[in-house]
């Protein structure tokens, strides 16, 4: 888009980063605020449109003719930044409304950060804009830029516009903001756009990545988030976006944690089930790459953005010192990369190119003394290898190492290679001559070998995601009808056993065959057709956790060891609560022996429906090896959640014990994500433990707990 052709918008957002005219409300004359600096920004930047000054009661900004309300300007406006005092922004909108101006950058403070009187002022800025139609960016914000030469629109108090790039950054927070850019500018990297949205009480983070994946200038999509609202929506535009056609990477940082209620420690589920723990599977499976770190995310994004994608996981490293090639080595087998073995030609090469004392194995050791000869047949052997898909080079600075040659070496040697290339010159003053020239060739380097091995990693772990096929969700055959009338008759709270029983049989779970008895005959009677001992569980509202009021009695034989165990039982409960409302009890056969597994689900405030999966019974709360992922599940993501356990090893069948029935745990999976999908009554469910038998014999619900809203 070209501001001069006035050209038509192509998307509604063009606004924000393409306005041929821009407004700045609440300008000052006085330097060092944030009023003056933003309009300064904005006039000394190359801004290619028109900018108006709006100063009530002043002639002129920086000789640039000032109004005193934005309806006062004759021409269009596009844009309006609006710095104003909080509680009177409202009715700066509300001009802007009348004026016809498409999008506004609220950089003033004082709204729902603040408490109650804020979020009002917010709701009613929200409300102006909603009415007049118009893009809201903020409030609470540092502002946005774009670095496009078509547009060059610096509307931030940053201290300084950025370089030309194609890595986009948006970020909820405004101070960090402004250490990112000034982090950047030592690096060298420079961006596409940069945006602050604040309090995103208009457009949303989600808004804006949709838009930056549309946009020609952007490869790279960064975000820093200190709350999700959307979860949902965030998975489904990241979908789009990291998939497909024209899939970019978004690396994400998301700090903050959220408190859990007290009521959800009742439930393993709820208690295993932190916003962090979900957040972390939940962008996983979303195909966004979550880091902790800035130095984490741009040591990534330059990869990605500067390197082309790499074909396999197969890493060659190369280096001058033994140590750090070794450290090197463990770092990237540790996070997922294979270091593979040569191929015989690339071996004959590395042989007769260097000194017997190298090693010519990967990794290649070219020998404290190598110059740059050395490390160019290293480098252009190991990269022409059939086995090798990226490569690492290592240098530590020797007495007689020349780093400007190695590192125009490395420059030639990667011109000759689609594949990508990292590296990491350790030191400080003595290799940063050879580092400015890697940076000047776009080659990515990094301090710590171990940071450019997490780089690679994150590169080769996009790649195979974005070049994946989706896989289907395919529904399996249930009774929700049925579900649904238990659901719709049931109160808040906890559900009986013998409703959740039914629940679980009409989605098909393997549930033992139980009945609901109301006296001891009739739980005597039921027994005795059972083939083999019984289980007697009480059924009270009152009663969640049955085991510590002796409401269950196992290995009853008999119609009579069953009357006694029914006498027993309702004689303790009366006695210690002795107010508890008593329905009746389950009376089932004992269940073969198995691992315990658990399989939970909980509807979270930001992601909806997620389910767990993990090692059950007792040792759930002190292992927490557990799993998670978003409701519904298809059968690929089900059998990644049984595989993401550590307890796998178990269940595959270790030191020649018979496979368990995974495949019955992987339906189950998939059964309980449909019904937490389909009953949104459903807040929390633990299947705790389900009894995993062989294959040949088969799962058995042996707990089941559900929680209504």
């Amino acid at each position: 888009m070209t501001i001069e052709q006035g050209a038509p918008e192509t998307h509604p957002l063009d606004s924000i980063f393409y306005p041929k005219s821009v407004a700045v409300l609440g300008v000052t004359p006085t330097p060092d605020t944030v009023p003056n600096d933003i309009f300064r920004n904005i006039l000394t930047s190359g801004y290619t449109g028109v900018l108006y000054p709006v100063a009530p009661f002043k002639r002129s900004i920086y000789a640039v003719k000032a109004y005193r309300y934005v309806l006062d300007i004759p021409d269009e406006v596009d844009q309006a930044v609006i710095v104003y005092p909080g509680n009177v922004c409202h009715k700066a909108v509300e001009q802007c409304g009348e004026k016809g101006v498409k999008s506004i950058i609220m950089i003033s403070a004082g709204f729902r950060e603040v408490g109650p009187e804020g979020v009002k002022r917010e709701a009613k800025v929200k409300e102006l804009c909603d009415q007049y139609g118009i893009k809201l960016i903020g409030p609470n914000c540092l502002g946005v830029i774009n670095t496009d030469p078509t547009s060059m629109l610096n509307a931030s108090f940053a201290r300084q516009m950025p370089d030309q790039g194609r890595i986009a950054f948006l970020s909820q927070s405004g101070a960090l903001c402004t250490a990112v850019l000034d982090y950047a500018l030592e690096k060298g990297i420079g961006f596409s756009k940069f945006v602050s949205f604040g309090n995103k009480a208009g457009v949303t983070d989600i808004d804006l990545m949709r838009y930056l994946h549309k946009d020609p200038q952007t490869d790279v999509i960064l975000v820093y988030l200190e709350e999700l609202r959307d979860g949902r929506g965030l998975v489904e535009a990241a979908r789009e976006i990291t998939r497909g056609p024209g899939a970019k990477p978004i690396l994400l940082i998301k700090s903050g944690r959220t408190s859990q209620g007290a009521d959800a420690a009742a439930s393993h589920t709820g208690s295993l089930a932190g916003e962090d723990v979900i957040c972390d599977a939940v962008l996983k499976e979303a195909g966004i790459i979550r880091v902790d770190t800035i130095d984490e995310l741009f040591n990534s994004a330059i990869m990605m953005t500067y390197q082309p994608p790499p074909k396999g996981r197969k890493v060659a490293i190369v280096t001058n010192a033994g140590g750090p090639g070794v450290m090197a080595t463990d770092a990237a087998v540790n996070m997922g990369l294979e270091i593979p073995r040569f191929g015989e030609e690339t071996t004959k090469k590395l042989k007769s190119a260097l000194p017997a004392a190298a090693n010519i194995k990967n990794p290649v050791d070219v020998i404290g003394d190598a110059r740059a000869d050395r490390y160019s047949a290293a480098i252009e052997a190991v990269l022409d290898d059939e086995n090798v898909d990226q490569a690492l080079v290592i240098l530590t600075p020797q007495s007689m190492t020349d780093i400007e040659a190695i590192a125009d070496c490395v420059v030639e040697g990667h011109k000759k290679t689609e594949k990508p290339l990292a590296c990491s010159f350790m030191g400080g003053r003595d290799v940063q001559a050879g580092i400015d020239i890697l940076q000047a060739a776009r080659i990515p380097h990094y301090i710590l070998p171990e940071w450019a091995c997490k780089a690679l990693l994150d590169s080769s772990s996009f790649n195979e995601w974005t070049n994946a096929p989706e896989p289907p969700l395919e529904p399996l055959p249930t009774d929700a009808g049925t579900v649904r009338a238990i659901i719709n008759s049931a109160p808040k709270g906890y559900m009986s056993e013998d409703q959740c029983l039914a629940v679980l049989d009409a989605y098909g779970f393997p549930v033992p065959n139980h009945k609901l008895c109301k006296t001891a005959a009739e739980a005597a009677d039921f027994a005795s057709k059972l083939n083999g001992p019984a289980v007697l569980r009480i059924v009270s509202p009152d009663i969640v956790h049955k085991f510590d009021v002796k409401g269950v009695a196992l290995n009853i034989d008999g119609p009579d060891a069953m009357t006694k165990a029914w006498d027993d039982m309702m004689t303790h409960i009366a006695g210690v609560m002795p107010n508890a409302t008593i329905i009746g009890a389950i009376v089932r056969p004992m269940i073969p022996q198995g691992i315990e597994v658990i399989l939970g689900a909980k509807r979270d405030n930001v992601f909806g429906p997620t389910i767990m999966f993990g090692l059950g019974g007792l040792f759930v709360e002190i292992f927490k090896d557990v799993t998670f992922a978003l409701a519904p599940v298809t059968a690929q993501r089900a059998a990644s959640m049984v595989r993401g356990v550590k307890a796998y090893e178990i269940l595959a069948g270790a030191r020649g014990a018979a496979a368990a029935d995974v495949a019955g745990i992987e339906e189950c999976i998939r059964r309980l994500g449909q019904l937490v999908a389909d009953h949104p009554r459903i807040i929390e469910l633990d299947i705790n433990p389900l009894l995993v038998g062989p294959a040949d014999v088969g799962n058995t619900v042996a707990d089941i707990r559900i929680r209504l809203s």
